[in-house]
């Protein structure tokens, strides 16, 4: 119950009834972006100055390993099971949007895991990091073999290109170069930096997540007729892919707080950096499935539900 009266939630839950009550309270576009950014930012460095602390380790190694072989497994498995229900562009498009991460979704368990004095490691905004383009490049390539096999005019998707575009997304550049800032920093840097990176954050991501109960509330519509099946895909995803990753998490003797970030990266998806690529990408694919699953189901239920769950279970089967 104690989740459900977090202020950063409270206003998620918020922006979901204004959404649905078709009120035209909106964030501007510019501060949605400045408020992604921002938690980026921070997030990149509070791991940048834990990591100056604890040095890289072997544990270190391992953790990021378990997070590329998630990266790999969850949308080969995802597009296997999508097949039996869409056309191989849709089910490219959603191994992706599932396969890949949400920012958000992470940065609020960070959030929680703070609040009730679970330790866990800075690398863990590096394993963010690591997760996100895989699947990507997984679901073009999909895509590029799908239109030979029918025989499409459309021009492939150029390899090349796809890797630069994942690799110099303008994102992931800042959580990582936040967090080479931190390691660089250390101590000094992490007492200069307070005042931006821990004392406001709370209230940036609070702000941050009524802008996304507003955008899930609108995506909630394009889920009308689609497949039951799809809708139960949309919640049971975050159920198996978590406990894969408690399950490898368990293998490598992870701690609870490592391993409850390493299952919310695995439950979550994307539905800011995916979409952006598969638009222009996969244009055969539906922009309403991805965006309406993504945001207007997994997104609201990991928020709301699969935090306060999966840490729960992280401290009892990995504590």
């Amino acid at each position: 119950m104690q989740s459900f009266l977090d202020p950063a939630i409270l206003f998620f839950l918020f922006g979901i009834g204004a959404g649905l009550l078709k009120s035209n309270l909106e964030i501007p576009q510019p501060i949605s972006r400045f408020l992604s950014l921002y938690l980026l930012m921070a997030l990149g460095l509070k791991g940048g100055f834990a990591l100056a602390a604890s040095g890289l380790t072997l544990d270190i190694g391992l953790s990021l390993g378990a997070a590329m072989l998630l990266a790999v497994v969850v949308p080969a498995l995802g597009y296997l099971v999508l097949r039996r229900l869409l056309n191989r562009f849709d089910a490219a498009a959603l191994a992706a949007t599932y396969g890949s991460v949400s920012a958000v979704t992470f940065i609020t368990t960070v959030q929680a895991l703070d609040e009730h004095g679970i330790a866990y490691g800075g690398h863990m905004a590096a394993a963010l990091a690591l997760m996100e383009s895989p699947a990507i490049i997984m679901a073009v390539l999909l895509a590029n073999r799908a239109r030979r096999l029918s025989g499409s005019n459309a021009a492939p998707t150029s390899t090349k290109a796809l890797l630069h575009e994942s690799l110099t997304d303008g994102a992931q550049l800042l959580l990582l170069g936040a967090m080479v800032v931190g390691m660089l920093s250390g101590v000094a840097g992490q007492k200069a930096m307070a005042p931006f990176a821990v004392d406001l954050f709370k209230g940036m991501l609070a702000f941050f997540l009524l802008d996304m109960g507003l955008m899930a509330s609108r995506h909630i519509g394009g889920l009308r007729g689609q497949s039951p099946w799809l809708l139960v895909y949309a919640l049971g995803a975050p159920l198996l892919h978590g406990g894969l990753a408690l399950g490898l998490a368990w293998l490598l003797g992870m701690g609870p707080g490592n391993g409850a970030l390493l299952i919310m990266l695995a439950a979550s998806a994307s539905y800011i950096a995916v979409p952006a690529v598969v638009r222009h990408a996969i244009p055969e694919a539906s922009p309403s499935l991805y965006f309406g699953m993504s945001l207007g189901l997994t997104f609201p239920f990991n928020i709301v539900l699969g935090i306060p769950l999966w840490t729960g279970v992280a401290q009892r089967v990995l504590g």
